[in-house]
C-alpha cells in the first residue's frame, strides 16, 4: 500500500478556497475512475501544518509516472507528495499538460470572471467523461464553450495545448479577449497569427470571427476561433460532429442574464432549451457536455431532465455543489453524447 497528500492551492477567492478541497476529492474520484481504472482510495482532507491537504492510499502498489502525469491537472492540486516512513513528505515531480506560463490564465481580472480553478475543474470532468478519457494527455480535444464570455475556458484549452472555440454575443467582451491575446502572445514572443473579419450568413453580416494560429506552422499549430453571434443560433457556424468538448458556465441569473431569441432570460433552463440542440450538432458521439449553474435559479433534476430529453446520457458525478456567494450556489452536471 502506498499513501499521498495533494496540497491544496489557495484561490484569491477567499469562498472557493473554503470549498476547494471538498471539490479537490471530488474531482480526485473523477481522475481515479476514468483515467486511473479505480486504483485511488476515496481521499480526506487532513490539515498538516496549518494547510489542508488531501490524503488517499493506493493499495496495489505505486502510482507510475504516467499516473502522476495525469494527477499533475488537478484543478487545485499545488504539489504532490508520497508519505514516506515517519510520515514524511516526498515531492513527486511529474508535469502537467501546462504548456504556457501560467498568467495566461491569471492575469486578466474583470467583474464576473468564473474562478480560473473551477473553469479547469469543469473542463477536466468534461473531458473524463469522453470516450478519450485515457487520451488525456496525448490527445488534442477540441473545446467549445458557446458563452465565452472574455476566454477564461478558451485560455484553459490553450494551456492544455487544445483547440478552442468560443461564440460570445457580447461584442465588447469579443474585443477585449482578441486585445488581450495578440497582446498576450506578442508578449511573450510567441510565433501566431490573428485576424479579425466580417461574420456572415446567407450574405448578411451578423457579426464578427476573430481566429489566431498558435506555433509554428510546421509544429501542428493550435488554432482558437471566437465568434461573436447568439449561441442560440449555432448550427451554421462550424461543421458538425466538429468538437470533443462543450463547456459552458451558464448564467446564474443574479446580475448577469443570458440573451435568446426571446429577450433576455434571468435562467439556465431557457438559454439551454434553445441552444443545445445546436450545440449538440457540433458535439461528435462520444464527447460530452459539461455545464454549472445557479441551483436557486433551476434545480438539478429539470436541468438533468432537460440534458436527458436531447438524447445525452448522464454521468453520475457527485460532490460538486458548492456556495459562491449569498445568492448563488452553483453545481455542475456533465452529460456524454453517444
Amino acid at each position: 500500500m502506498a499513501r499521498y497528500a495533494v496540497l491544496v492551492a489557495p484561490s484569491a477567492n477567499r469562498v472557493y478556497t473554503q470549498s476547494a478541497p471538498e471539490l479537490t476529492a471530488a474531482e480526485l474520484a473523477v481522475f481515479s475512475e476514468r483515467a486511473l481504472g479505480g486504483r485511488l482510495e476515496p481521499a480526506e482532507v487532513v490539515e498538516l501544518g496549518g494547510r489542508p491537504y488531501l490524503s488517499f492510499e493506493v493499495e496495489d502498489g505505486r502510482l507510475a509516472a504516467e499516473e502522476l502525469r495525469v494527477l499533475a491537472n488537478l484543478s487545485s492540486a499545488y504539489a504532490i507528495f508520497e508519505i514516506v516512513e515517519g510520515g514524511l513528505l516526498r515531492p513527486l515531480g511529474e508535469p502537467p499538460l501546462d504548456r504556457f506560463d501560467d498568467d495566461l490564465i491569471t492575469i486578466q481580472k474583470y467583474a464576473g470572471k468564473t474562478n480560473e480553478n473551477f473553469t479547469q475543474l469543469l473542463l477536466n470532468v468534461t473531458a473524463l467523461a469522453t470516450s478519450w478519457a485515457d487520451q488525456l494527455l496525448t490527445r488534442r480535444f477540441v473545446v467549445l464553450d458557446p458563452v465565452a464570455g472574455r476566454g477564461t475556458t478558451l485560455n484553459q484549452a490553450l494551456m492544455y495545448g487544445w483547440d478552442a472555440i468560443g461564440i460570445e454575443l457580447d461584442g465588447k467582451d469579443v474585443e477585449a479577449y482578441s486585445a488581450f491575446l495578440k497582446t498576450w502572445l506578442k508578449n511573450k514572443r510567441i510565433k501566431h497569427t490573428t485576424e479579425m473579419a466580417p461574420l456572415r450568413r446567407e450574405g448578411k453580416r451578423i457579426g464578427r470571427r476573430f481566429d489566431a494560429r498558435i506555433g509554428d506552422v510546421r509544429d501542428q499549430p493550435q488554432h482558437l476561433s471566437l465568434f461573436e453571434a447568439d449561441t442560440t443560433q449555432t448550427r451554421g457556424l462550424l461543421k458538425g460532429n466538429s468538437v470533443d468538448l462543450v463547456v459552458a458556465d451558464l448564467p446564474y441569473g443574479v446580475v448577469h442574464g443570458s440573451r435568446s431569441a426571446k429577450g433576455l432570460a434571468r435562467g439556465p433552463l431557457e438559454l439551454l432549451e434553445e441552444a443545445l440542440p445546436g450545440w449538440l450538432s457540433l458535439l461528435r458521439p462520444g464527447g460530452a457536455l459539461g455545464v454549472s449553474w445557479n441551483t436557486h435559479v433551476a434545480p438539478r433534476e429539470d436541468a438533468l431532465d432537460l440534458l436527458e430529453e436531447h438524447g445525452l446520457e448522464a454521468v453520475d458525478y457527485e460532490g460538486f455543489e458548492h456556495r459562491v456567494d449569498q445568492a448563488i450556489n452553483r453545481d455542475i452536471l456533465v452529460a456524454r453524447k453517444v
